[in-house]
């Protein structure tokens, strides 16, 4: 599997959007095409109410919470490779992009990681 670095977008909000093609070959005339997009959210005290909530955040998830997306379609015809991709970048950019480019959605994000430590436990260990 290669995977390609397409662009990087810069959001009002400060984050830094990775789009990337994890794409690859799965037969001779067709093609798995994964659309992953990235962005790393720093951690911070002040998007927590108490204390102890960014406390037990920052020890599950470490100093920064990385936001991922996918979107894949398997057997793909080599020569809609490429439209695929594009659509799959497209409707992100359209339909997702603005809620991730929102001056709230850090904190939001930060909350809900929150409450899924709290409400899930068996799913984190503490790092060191």
């Amino acid at each position: 599997m290669s995977t390609e670095l397409i662009e990087t977008i810069e959001l009002p909000n400060g984050l830094i959007l990775e789009i990337w093609d994890y794409s690859r070959s799965i037969a001779i005339d067709t093609d798995k095409v994964e659309l992953y997009i990235r962005t790393v959210i720093a951690l911070d005290p002040s998007f927590f109410a108490d204390e102890r909530h960014y406390e037990t955040t920052r020890k599950h998830m470490g100093e920064s919470i990385p936001f991922e997306y996918r979107n894949e379609r398997t057997f793909v015809a080599k020569a809609q490779r490429e439209d695929v991709f594009r659509q799959f970048v497209d409707t992100f950019k359209k339909d997702t992009l603005p809620y991730l480019s929102k001056p709230v959605f850090p904190r939001r994000f930060a909350l809900s990681r929150y409450r899924d430590i709290v409400n899930n436990p068996f799913k984190y260990r503490e790092r060191p």
